[in-house]
């Protein structure tokens, strides 16, 4: 077997991904993915001229109903749990800061 990833492209993917390997894990993971690559080249020989292209394979449908007004809760009892609330809204902690680009 000829490898198809080699060991300095695993470590370019890693360093993009910000992960950092081992030696032992480059090699290891170079194997891997060559053989990854490996089976799906053997996929690609495949002659699928005559299959139809599918979105599932078990014969399902999308079920559709008539989109109904139905009540629902006002305001103030959809915040009546909230542990934390401002202006009737739900108050959550800050997740991204200032510096994320968000």
């Amino acid at each position: 077997m000829a490898k198809k990833i080699d060991e300095t492209q695993v470590r370019k993917v890693a360093k993009l991904a910000r992960l950092e390997l081992t030696d032992s894990e480059v090699g290891q993971f170079s194997g891997e993915l060559s053989a990854i690559i490996e089976y799906i080249e053997k996929l690609n020989e495949l002659d699928v001229e005559d299959v139809e292209p599918l979105a599932h394979c078990l014969p399902i449908h999308n079920v559709f109903r008539d989109d109904v007004v139905k009540p629902s809760l006002d305001n103030e009892q959809a915040i009546a749990n909230a542990p934390d609330r401002h202006d009737g809204y739900f108050k959550v902690p800050k997740v991204l800061d200032d510096t994320s680009g968000a």
